[in-house]
Order: C-alpha cells, then structure tokens, then sequence
C-alpha cells in the first residue's frame, strides 16, 4: 500500500533588494493594505534613488514568491539614526513570519549603516504591527497626533536602542514569527 501524495510547502519567500521594476506591485499592494494613505509612485522613486551606491542612506526589499511580490520594506538612515519607513506582507502572508523577516533585514542594514537606534511610527490600531516591534525590542516613546492622513489616525512612536541586538542569533534575538 503506498502513503498518500502530500503536497509539498511553498518555499519561503526569497528577500531581495527592490528595484525600481517591483515599484508597480509594490504599489498595487500599498494601496491595497494602506488605501487611506498609499504612497505614491514619486515617493518609491525617491527613496529607492538613494538606496544605491557609495552615498546610499536607504535599504528596500521586496519579498518574492513564485515571481510576485509578497512583501516590502524599507529604512532610512541618517547618521546614527534609523526610521523603518514601511513593512508590509500581502493579506494571505500574515502569520508566516514574513514580517519578521523583513524586519530582521531592515535592522541588519541598520546595524550596516552603524545606526545605534532605529524609529518607526506605527497607526495606533495597528496592535498586529505594534505586538512585532515589541518582539523585537522596540519601546513606544510617545504619539505623533493625526498623522495617518486624510484619516487623522494618531501614529504611535516607538524606538529600538541598539538594533544589532535584536536580530535573531544574537543574545537579545527572537525566535518569533509575526
């Protein structure tokens, strides 16, 4: 008698640099999980302009599955700061540790860029997102009121102190998975 045929797991999706061809999916998914305040095509034109090169203050990865993107990142660095300026995992992703992984490399480049602390801003009923940064370390340090706009959606602020100690395999590492 043979074992019945079990299907195999996708394999994880594959984290790479993005490039100005994943701005159009990038978009469609932007303004699909973040329809009140999208970015625009101009603003990942802009940041991805300065994400390459010997002068480069910013890191953007996509997350790629069976040649769509999945998922995105990106951070910004000025001196010895970091701001994530935005994670986000396609709706059918959530729960597989996608976000994690993208928020592991985001503080990997950080800690390449020699930042010692790392910002975000995250919409206060964001608790999903909030529950992932807390894993990682990062503290709420105060709110930025109406920042979401046009919906007038307070972010709250939070910070991470020392990101090299919040990627997995370090000492403070998460074996987590958002």
């Amino acid at each position: 008698m043979t074992e019945p045929a079990t299907a195999e797991p996708a394999p994880p999706a594959v984290l790479r640099e993005m490039r100005w061809w994943d701005i159009d999916p990038v978009l469609r998914m932007e303004r699909e999980l973040f329809p009140e305040d999208a970015w625009s095509r101009g603003m990942f034109w802009s940041e991805l302009a300065h994400a390459r090169g010997p002068g480069a203050t910013r890191r953007y990865l996509v997350a790629e599955e069976a040649g769509h993107v999945v998922g995105y990142a990106g951070l910004v660095t000025s001196g010895e700061q970091a701001d994530v300026q935005t994670i986000a995992v396609a709706r059918d992703h959530w729960g597989t540790g996608l976000g994690a992984r993208l928020l592991t490399e985001l503080l990997r480049a950080a800690t390449d860029f020699e930042c010692t602390e790392v910002l975000l801003e995250c919409r206060v009923d964001n608790t999903r997102a909030q529950r992932l940064y807390e894993r990682f370390g990062f503290e709420p340090i105060g709110f930025r009121r109406g920042y979401y706009q046009p919906g007038n959606v307070d972010a709250l602020v939070m910070r991470l102190t020392d990101p090299s100690t919040s990627v997995p395999g370090t000492e403070r590492g998460t074996e987590n998975h958002g």
